[in-house]
Order: C-alpha cells, then structure tokens, then sequence
C-alpha cells in the first residue's frame, strides 16, 4: 500500500494560493474559456507520487502521465465553475460546522470521561464512473455469493476442508470460528447478510480486493452522513453528474431481513450495538434512526423459552430479527467469551432453534482473515463454477511451507498481516522498514509462520482532497456493500465508504487517524429515487405504530430528567449562596445556618468546611472549590457530567438542538471552573458569572425537553425523573428553612422563595407581605405555580397514570405519594407540616425504586429459565 502524495509542481503561485485561502477575496476573473475551471484546478492540484494511480487526472502518475483531468472530474469542477472553486474554503468550513452540529464523531477506545472525536469528511467525493461501477458491482456479488457459499460449508458437509481446498488451521484453527453454529441451516439457506469488500485502485486501473468484511461492517451509517453533508455542499454538481442514489438499497434491505423472518412483514427487527463506548456508536444510533428500528444493547433483551425478548416498558416484547453490531465473541456469555458483559446469555440456543435470525450469522471471523484471500480462486471455480471477477491481491499463507519459503524471499515487497486479527491488528509494509525492523519481522515469521500472512504491495491511488487553496492528492481505498435482498441474493449499494490514509502515511484507517470522503455511483440509466417511507398504502399503519421504548432507554430517560433538574438545583442553591454571601444579608445566623446546611447536604461543600459565620471567605472558597466534576457524586461539575453522559446513552432519541446544549453546558462549565481554580483567589463573581451562563443553558435544555419531544412512554419516564427529584429537593429545602428557622427574617424568607424560583410569583400575588399563610399558599398549595410542591405531586400523578400496565401499577405508584388534593392551608399551618416535608423526600426515593423493580430491571416479572 502506497505512500501519500508528495509536493506537486503544477499550482498557482504562493500569492494567489493565500488568496484562495481568504475567503473574502475572490479569485482573479478567469478568461472566458470553456476549459478555465479545469485548467485552474490543474493549476492548484500537487502532483502525484511516480507509480501511484492519479484519480484526478485518471491515470498512472509518471512522466508521461496524463496531462488534463478525467472526464468525471472535468465534469465535476465545470459544473462548479471558477467562482464555486474560489469558494471552497468556504465550503470546507461549513462541512466541519455541519459534522459539529450534528454530534458526529468517531470514538477510538473511548471511555465514558473521554471527549469523542469528531468524524472527519473531506470536501470532494470519490467518483466512479458507470462502465467502471458495473465491473465492480459484478464482482462484488459474486464475492457475497461466494462468502455465503463457504459458510455454509464449514458449518456444514466440510468438502472444502476435506478436499483441500482449505487448511483445517485456517478454519477450525481461526478464534472466531464458531462450533455451536455446527450443523445449523439459517433461514433462506443466507448466512450473511451484509457483505462489505474492501477495494483498491491500481496502478493499471484495475480495482483489486483488499479483505472482506462480515462479522459487523462499519460503515453503512457513515456513508449515509458523507452523502447528506456532501451532497449539500455540490447540489448542482451533483444532480447534473446523474449520481445514482442510496435509499433503495437500504429499503432493499429491509424487505431482505423480512422476507427471511418467519413473521414475514410483522417481523419484529432491531439493532443490537456494543453500547455508546463504542467507537462507531455514532453510526449505530444513526441507522437505527434511519432504518426506523430500536436501538439495543444486551442488557436490554433477555432469552426465555429459547426465544429472544425486548425488555420494554410495556413488558417483554418478543425479537425476530437482529442486526448486530458487535463482534460475534462477545454475543453470549454462556457460550462465547464468559466475561462478555455486551451480550445475551442463552442468545445462541435461541439462534440454533431458529426462534430469532442473526444479521450476520455468527461465525463468519474466519471468511476477514486475510489468508482466506489466497485461497478464493481456486474455491470459486469449485463451488460456482467461475473465475473471480474481481482479483484479490496475490496473497500467501506463511502456514504452508511452500507459500513460506517464496514469502520471505518476497518480505521486502509484502505487506505483512496478521493471520487471526482477533491476536493482533499490527500491519506492516516491507518497502518502508529499515533493514534491522526486516530482519525482526523475518524472524518473528520463521517462529510462528501460521500467524503471518503475506499480500502482495499495492501502491494505493490517490485521491485529490481540498487543502487551503490546494489540491493534495492522498492514498484511497473504497469499501463496497452488498445488502441481501431476498433468500440468497443480494444488490450492491451505489457507493461505499471511501477511507483516506493521513498525510504522509499508507493505510487508510480512521482508527490511524484517517479521514473518509463521499463516494459518487455515477448511471447511465434513470435515478432510483426510493425513500426509506413507507409506500402510500401502508403508511396509514405505519403512522399507526407506536415507538418501542426499551427499558435501558427509558432508564436513561428518567436519569437525563433526574440529572436535569439535579443539576439545576445544584446551580440554583450555589448562585443563592454566592451571592448571599456577598450581599448584606448576612446578619441572620438562622440564614447563615440554612445555607450552610443544605450545601453540606447537597454536597456543595465537604462536611468539614468552614462555618460561614465564623469564615464567611473559607467556606465561599470550599464551595467554588467544589463546583467541579471531580469533586463527587453531587457537585456541579458531576451533575452536569451525569446529564451528558445520559444523553449519550439515548442520543438516538433527542434532537440535535438538545445534544448540542447538553454538551456545551458541560463543557463550557468544566472550561470555566478549571480557570477558576487556577486563580489562588477564587474570585466569587467569575464563580457566579460561570454559574449563571450554566443556567442559561439548562434553561434552554429543558425548553428542549418540554416543547420538543414527542409525549410518548421515554418522554413520560424523563419528566417522571425531573419532578420526582424537584419533590425530593424543594421538600427537603423547605424542611431545613423550618428547622434552621430563617423564615423568621425577611432575608431567609426571600431566599427560601428564590430557591423555589417564586419570588415574583409571590410578590405578584401578595405583595409585601412576609406572613406564613401566604409563603404555604404559593410553595405548597398553589397549583398554578410549578414550582410548587402541589402542583409537582398532581402532575407527577398524572404521570404515573399514563404509564403503560397504569391500571395495574399506576395505581400503585400513585398510593406511595400524598394526595394534595387532600390539603388546606388549615391543615398545612398546624404542627405536621414538617413530618409531611420528611414523607414527601421518602416516598420520592420509595418511588424510584419502585419504577426501577417494575419497568427498568422488570424484578417484578418471573423470570423463566433458559433450559426450560
């Protein structure tokens, strides 16, 4: 695999080349020629590399290369014209804004603390002509046919290993071959489902096979996101090009994993993912999205009676298909990898009796070793009848002695991979080693040949990519997918995932810190412009259909509401105490005593601070102090931390708009108290201006939440989660203001009635007046103010009786709460009122247990077991 492009001796010169880089001035008016827009992006283009393919100019760089540009890109930048290229910089900027705003990122080995990379696009498309995309569509669906022929003969009669057309090492010695999949016929004789073949573009113009994708391929969401992004930035380009379009494919698909399900059309189908730790979870949520499936991860499903569940609010719904998204090792503990905590135990009994269909069938590993490669031809005359359309690159096997010995001899022009990728992923590439790394790669191969396998060296096409006012060519490889469609058959979607080596290097690999680009299917027949809609007649019943909320997800829910309104009181409670302790009054020590216990309680402060009335500076420096995410479970920073880190769980569910506030709260406020804690003085007004700015946010995010999601059983279990913890704090606060006695002073009476966010709701109603009937009557009673406790408990109860199985639970759950409607302000001023305080905060945490038992972890139900 080749180098990148070196430094090109056709481009502007250096002045101009900075005015492309501005984009407020214009490129210099070019002559009214029809060829100038092609000859001003030879002008910016960097050569390419000798003995590497130029897709740009379509053809093999060398000095009698081609001089003008390939059709399809002359094309291209005609239709963009001299004024749309002294416009790319422009275009490259919105790129990058549009994958920020849409939260799309590629996580490398993330871990739940670490900032998500965001995914890389560049500016111009990969682009395939339709003669060229015919031979590659050939190929790839015999690759797919192939693929699915061999996997059925090692879960099956086994010829290919005891006629020898395949080592017994390769297959039952490979990690990931399977042996509970032994004997099992899947449904439609099709064990796999999508296929993705990575291509690479020779020298001679021919495309070769890299390796083969079949466990879990990546990137069928990506594309999606690289056409959306692309496609808006060259419409014209685009539509005038007669670029052939994706959705049938996906549709295709669709019907396929129906067509194969038992239940036909009423096939129950979902996405199964690792999880948001995922480093392609992005893509995960994104085609669950597309696709109009859930999003699944293993703790949401449970097997009884050998068959698979969905684990929903409304009870166990049963599973019929799942398209999965993790590596087949991990999919049941009870008879893959024990310590898998990803996957379903009893999965695989389930798969065997034919009760839920895999996409793909697990046990496909062996089909991506790259030994596999060296052996296809010879299978494919003898399972098909054919000679491969498409040729691999010639690889060798170091585990045969012969294919060893003519290996090492050809070391210095090999690319070097491992045999079982599960053991390592390294990949090294002979023509860039130093002669002592050869010489310890050479003895490693000699001591265990069977887990090196050798492909021959491809220097990599390279494709032209915008650079700050220049063309610079970079190494390219396309990944292909073939979608089955029906029982053993499949159709290639016109396009794929085009992955870029980074600058300087020659594998192309996003995990390397590569970037991606949009690939454009060129047709000579008519544009397929099928939707992912549903056609006219079904759509009545499409619409019909209600959202599936899982019980993860609707956990989630509820935690993003808790930590919602957690976070916003935290930041309420810390701006009253600032900025009381700045104020003037500080002559109540019943309100120096309230303060100073709720931020011990809600964790503002450590138990050891100081007391405010004896270092009002000590404990103002603890609480700043404290505000960060690192400084426990009820700060600040970890509340508005926990509120991410929720949202990342159900992204699939939330608007753009919302993601985007969730993260900027959290990240701005974690930016800002890092630079107060650098500043010896903690200064409070910086404290409190960080602290009003977090507040802003959260008010704009749960104006998201409230006037821009759907009312469904998820939204339900997120407002349930905010007013439970809205009941469980004010109650508590109002408990403490009696106990300490500060509503006694006209200044712990205002500060009581800021916590609750009442004060002109108060003042607009009574005025002046400081007496307790009226306090009672605006933070308890009132049912038009919904911060108080009355209007809290009557809407929580509300809620509590739409959930699903309500008149089987609702009723329940409603009896742990008091009723307000059983209040008076009469019976609020007699002694009791501070018991009832103490038995709203209980019965707030009695109910939360109560939703988890019943609705997240279903501990109510009986569970069956997996024998039986």
């Amino acid at each position: 695999m080749g180098l990148g492009g070196e430094t090109g001796i056709l481009r502007l010169s250096s002045s101009l080349v900075h005015r492309l880089t501005l984009n407020a001035i214009p490129l210099p008016s070019p002559p009214a020629s029809p060829a100038c827009p092609q000859a001003l992006a030879l002008s910016l283009a960097q050569s390419v590399a000798p003995g590497h393919r130029d897709e740009l100019r379509g053809g093999l760089a060398a000095a009698d290369g081609p001089e003008g540009l390939a059709p399809e890109w002359g094309e291209f930048f005609d239709h963009l014209g001299a004024e749309g290229l002294a416009d790319l910089n422009r275009r490259e900027q919105s790129v990058v804004r549009q994958l920020r705003d849409n939260g799309v990122t590629y996580n490398v080995y993330a871990d739940q603390d670490s900032q998500q990379r965001p995914w890389s696009i560049d500016l111009f498309p990969l682009i395939v002509p339709a003669a060229e995309w015919s031979k590659i569509e050939a190929g790839v669906l015999q690759r797919a046919r192939l693929l699915n022929a061999i996997m059925a003969d090692l879960y099956g009669p086994q010829q290919l290993l005891e006629q020898g057309f395949l080592p017994p090492a390769l297959v039952q010695g490979h990690p990931g071959y399977l042996r509970a999949m032994r004997g099992l016929r899947p449904a439609g004789d099709t064990w796999l489902h999508v296929v993705a073949v990575d291509l690479a573009h020779g020298p001679d113009g021919r495309w070769r096979v890299v390796s083969h994708r079949t466990q879990s391929p990546s990137g069928l969401g990506y594309l999606l996101e690289n056409r959306i992004t692309i496609g808006r930035q060259f419409p014209n380009a685009f539509n005038a090009m007669k670029v052939q379009r994706l959705g049938a494919s996906y549709k295709a698909l669709m019907q396929g994993l129906r067509a194969l399900s038992p239940k036909g059309a009423d096939a129950r189908i979902a996405l199964l993912t690792p999880g948001p730790y995922n480093e392609t979870y992005f893509e995960h949520a994104y085609l669950a999205r597309y696709l109009g499936l859930p999003l699944v991860e293993g703790n949401d499903l449970t097997v009884r009676d050998q068959r698979v569940y969905l684990k929903t609010l409304h009870g166990l719904e049963p599973v019929d298909v799942l398209i999965k998204r993790l590596g087949d090792e991990w999919l049941d503990p009870l008879e893959l990898r024990s310590e898998s905590a990803l996957g379903v135990p009893g999965l695989m009994q389930a798969v065997r009796a034919g009760h839920v269909m895999l996409a793909n069938a697990p046990g496909s590993a062996p089909l991506e070793s790259s030994a596999m490669l060296g052996f296809l031809p010879a299978i494919s005359r003898q399972l098909l009848g054919e000679e491969l359309h498409l040729s691999s690159l010639p690889t060798w096997w170091c585990g045969e002695a012969a294919s060893l010995a003519d290996g090492l001899h050809r070391l210095e022009r090999s690319v070097v991979k491992r045999t079982y990728p599960r053991t390592s992923s390294e990949t090294e590439i002979g023509p860039m080693l130093s002669p002592k790394a050869m010489a310890e790669l050479r003895e490693r191969i000699r001591k265990q040949p069977d887990q090196y396998t050798l492909q021959s060296y491809l220097p990599l096409s390279q494709q032209p990519t915008w650079r700050e006012g220049e063309i610079v060519p970079r190494a390219v490889m396309l990944r292909v997918f073939a979608l089955c469609d029906g029982p053993q058959s499949w159709r290639v979607l016109p396009g794929g995932l085009v992955r870029m080596a980074p600058p300087g290097q020659a594998i192309a690999s996003m995990q390397s810190g590569g970037s991606s680009a949009d690939c454009w299917v060129q047709t000579e027949g008519e544009i397929d412009r099928t939707s992912m809609l549903p056609d006219a007649h079904n759509a009545r019943a499409h619409a019909q259909q209600k959202r599936i909320v899982s019980s993860r997800s609707a956990e989630n829910l509820f935690w993003l509401g808790r930590y919602t309104e957690r976070a916003d009181n935290s930041l309420r409670l810390a701006r009253l105490t600032l900025r009381l302790l700045q104020g003037e009054q500080l002559n109540s020590a019943d309100l120096l005593k309230w303060l100073s216990t709720a931020a011990r309680r809600h964790g503002l402060v450590p138990f050891d601070a100081p007391d405010p009335a004896q270092s009002v500076r000590g404990f103002e420096r603890q609480l700043i102090q404290q505000l960060g995410v690192g400084s426990g479970a009820t700060s600040v920073g970890y509340n508005l931390r926990a509120l991410r880190l929720s949202a990342d769980q159900v992204r699939e569910r939330l608007s753009l708009d919302l993601r985007a506030l969730i993260e900027r709260v959290d990240a701005q406020f974690t930016a800002r108290h890092a630079l107060l804690c650098a500043d010896a003085e903690y200064a409070p007004q910086e404290a409190l201006d960080a602290l009003n700015e977090a507040s802003g946010l959260l008010t704009a995010i749960t104006g998201e939440q409230t006037d821009r999601m759907v009312r469904d059983d998820g939204w339900r279990m997120l407002s349930i989660g905010r007013h439970i913890e809205r009941l469980h704090t004010l109650a508590g606060s109002l408990a403490l203001a009696m106990e300490s006695g500060c509503l006694r002073h006209d200044d712990g009476f205002e500060a009581v009635l800021a916590l609750f966010d009442s004060t002109i709701t108060f003042h607009y109603q009574y005025q002046q007046r400081r007496d307790r009937t009226a306090l009672l009557d605006v933070l308890i009673v009132n049912r038009d103010n919904p911060r108080s406790l009355g209007w809290v408990l009557s809407t929580l109860r509300s809620r509590l009786s739409k959930l699903p199985r309500a008149k089987e639970d609702g009723i329940k759950l409603k009896s742990l709460l008091p009723d307000p409607d059983d209040w008076t302000l009469d019976q609020l001023m007699e002694p009791p009122l501070l018991p009832l305080m103490r038995q709203i905060e209980g019965s707030m945490l009695m109910l939360s247990t109560q939703l988890a038992q019943r609705y997240f972890s279903h501990a109510d139900r009986v569970n069956t077991s997996l024998m039986a």
